[in-house]
């Protein structure tokens, strides 16, 4: 069998995580959740600056992998939903920033790997859907109403509701649409942009912001101040301000 994630490890620090079973459409199973969780460990370890995270074959990830859970008991389903809640933790928490690319289907799980990564690049034959309320069972009703709203949410929960790469980029879940032979140089675009920043930066600002949302504004203002002293601590910015408008 192979890997169900491949971890791809380029220059300067770039890594790239591939969902690895086309085969079954790239659906979560056991060993994908277990998998996604042990690259993050991994790119922490090697102090990555950037993580991409895609998907081999036309679907992006079909959700969870249901001719698994078929001959589970509930305990068992219970542990992997709890294997699969730590993945996408785990990539929600990357502490540099992680880009998806959405090339296909995104369902249920695929919605939740993808949303979990600060930003999502997807082309025309992205879509998405969480229809795991219709199948009788919970799922994705937690992080997509923070980026979509509440409404929206429920209507793609409730009904089985579609959306477009285009619907997905107009309501933020996406935030860049490029054509399908664009992806290539959007990717490297991005990723000499992120490599050349200074990564204390661009980590203290992710962590801003992802703190900040879960607080008050006062709250918020705190965690910026706090890092911008830990920034000033280290004196690396004075490196980059030293080489601005230089190149």
């Amino acid at each position: 069998m192979s890997d169900p994630l491949l971890y791809e490890a380029g220059e300067d620090g770039v890594v790239t995580f591939w969902l690895n079973r086309p085969e079954a459409r790239n659906a979560l199973n056991l060993a994908l959740a277990e998998a996604i969780s042990a690259a993050c460990r991994r790119a922490v370890q090697e102090d990555a600056k950037l993580v991409w995270v895609r998907a081999k074959g036309a679907v992006f990830c079909a959700g969870a992998d249901l001719k698994e859970r078929q001959g589970m008991s509930d305990d068992q389903v219970r542990a992997r939903r709890v294997k699969g809640f730590a993945a996408y933790n785990a990539l929600e928490t990357l502490p540099m920033p992680a880009v998806a690319v959405v090339e296909g289907a995104a369902i249920g799980s695929g919605c939740e790997i993808s949303a979990a990564c600060d930003f999502i690049v997807a082309t025309p034959a992205a879509s998405f859907k969480t229809p795991e309320a219709l199948w009788g069972t919970v799922g994705a009703t937690q992080r997509l109403p923070r980026v979509l709203g509440k409404r929206l949410a429920k209507d793609m929960m409730l009904t089985g509701r579609v959306l477009s790469a285009e619907e997905a980029l107009a309501h933020g879940l996406v935030t860049r649409l490029v054509a399908a032979d664009a992806v290539a140089a959007t990717v490297a675009e991005i990723t000499a942009t992120i490599v050349k920043a200074p990564p204390a930066g661009l980590r203290m600002a992710k962590r801003c912001i992802d703190q900040g949302m879960e607080l008050d504004p006062r709250g918020a203002l705190a965690t910026e101040l706090l890092a911008i002293e830990e920034i000033l601590a280290a004196a690396e910015w004075r490196k980059a301000m030293a080489g601005f408008g230089k190149s």
